[in-house]
């Protein structure tokens, strides 16, 4: 997989907002990588130096639209912790 590929949005609410003063950075990641190629994905994109990785899956919800069901899709996400650098989400 590329590295683009495994990285697929920051996750931007405020508790994960918060953890960027810690140097803690969140993200989707696809649901088949594993940690080290979280690691190496992160490092080749933003070019910073990554102490640890966290990563969680998390289970579809069920919803409803009338009388139809299903569940959204499960999805993977990484929590980054950086050794040196920064990662710019924002544009000044």
């Amino acid at each position: 997989m590329e590295a683009r590929d495994i990285i697929k949005r920051p996750v931007i609410t405020e508790q994960s907002s918060a953890a960027m003063a810690e140097q803690k950075y969140t993200f989707d990641v696809d649901t088949r990588a594993n940690k080290t190629e979280v690691k190496d994905a992160v490092e080749l994109i933003f070019g910073v130096k990554v102490e640890k990785v966290n990563i969680m899956n998390i289970k579809g919800k069920y919803k409803r639209v009338g009388k139809f069901g299903g569940y959204k899709n499960k999805r993977r996400k990484a929590i980054v912790k950086l050794a040196e650098g920064e990662i710019e989400l924002f544009e000044a």
